[in-house]
């Protein structure tokens, strides 16, 4: 019997908290082995309530781990995964893979040379009812992704778009194939520059995509629409799923014993990257797919800068 995966994390704030620990913590084919956090006192606390050995330093995290998933600020990502990197160690990072895009690149390029797995945990791209919705994208003429934020103006533009609206264009553009190119749109700041909202349309021989977020919507809603040739569908937050194709409207009940963190794909983004570590096979959001969203978002604020 093959030993089981140790399975290490770097960063203890509130995404790891919610969204990871619960996941990485019911292991289940792996060993929850480690974790450090730049904080050491808060750090000790959080990983007493999981019960998780608590590393002195990133290299002794390292030196006793296989594959590490790292929960640490946009600006610490190229420092932390180049020195795992360097460590021989697996990663997973949450998005984006590194604050400049020339950053991100190296660090795809280190992960290739050293022959490590690297993955950015775009949860979305693994919440099952996306992957759903990807399956009927055949025919598909038209496809709008909308996220708001009830109010959160209050970020520097560069900060929201690679935060926040990297979300909406990652998914939008896997959902449409990954070959969509941009073909316009506009950014709306305040008047201290913040972002107010965001609109885009990107475009294929067949297909229109349209991205859409507003910082003060007064809402917290998601939702993805798609017209294809012969239905409509529509998913909202993540969990409901609404289908028309000549028959009616059909709304599907939510599944009740579907925790949220599987509906919004946290719980299938880390299974994917540990089986990808133990299977020796490509990530889903490795390498160019890693770049993708961040290329264009890079793209939209450098245009937005120029004005």
């Amino acid at each position: 019997m093959t030993a089981k995966l140790r399975i290490g994390v770097v960063g203890l704030g509130g995404i790891a908290q919610k969204a990871w620990l619960p996941v990485l913590g019911a292991a289940d084919g792996w060993t929850l082995q480690a974790a450090w956090s730049p904080g050491k006192e808060k750090a000790l606390r959080i990983c007493d309530a999981w019960r998780i050995p608590y590393a002195d330093s990133l290299e002794q995290l390292a030196a006793q781990c296989d594959a590490v998933f790292v929960h640490t600020s946009t600006a610490s990502h190229f420092e932390v995964v180049s020195r795992l990197l360097h460590a021989g160690v697996h990663v997973c990072v949450d998005k984006p893979l590194a604050d400049k895009l020339n950053e991100a690149e190296s660090l795809v390029e280190l992960a290739a040379r050293r022959k490590l797995t690297l993955m950015v945990g775009f949860n979305r791209r693994f919440a099952p009812l996306y992957r759903e919705l990807k399956t009927q994208m055949g025919g598909a003429a038209s496809l709008r992704m909308d996220k708001h934020r009830s109010d959160s103006v209050g970020h520097d533009l560069r900060f929201t778009l690679l935060d926040d609206y990297l979300h909406v264009v990652d998914t939008a553009l896997w959902l449409a194939g990954g070959t969509a190119r941009l073909s316009g749109g506009s950014l709306h700041t305040t008047a201290q520059g913040e972002m107010l909202y965001a609109e885009h349309h990107f475009s294929t021989p067949q297909l229109e995509v349209t991205t859409s977020m507003h910082r003060r919507a007064g809402s917290q809603r998601e939702w993805v629409q798609a017209v294809t040739d012969g239905g409509l569908y529509a998913v909202c937050d993540m969990r409901e799923w609404q289908e028309e194709r000549g028959q009616g409207v059909i709304m599907r009940p939510v599944p009740g014993w579907q925790t949220t963190l599987e509906q919004r794909g946290f719980a299938g983004c880390a299974r994917h990257f540990i089986e990808c570590v133990q299977n020796q096979t490509v990530p889903e959001t490795a390498g160019e797919q890693a770049l993708l969203a961040q290329r264009v978002v890079e793209k939209l604020w450098r245009e937005a800068m120029s004005e």
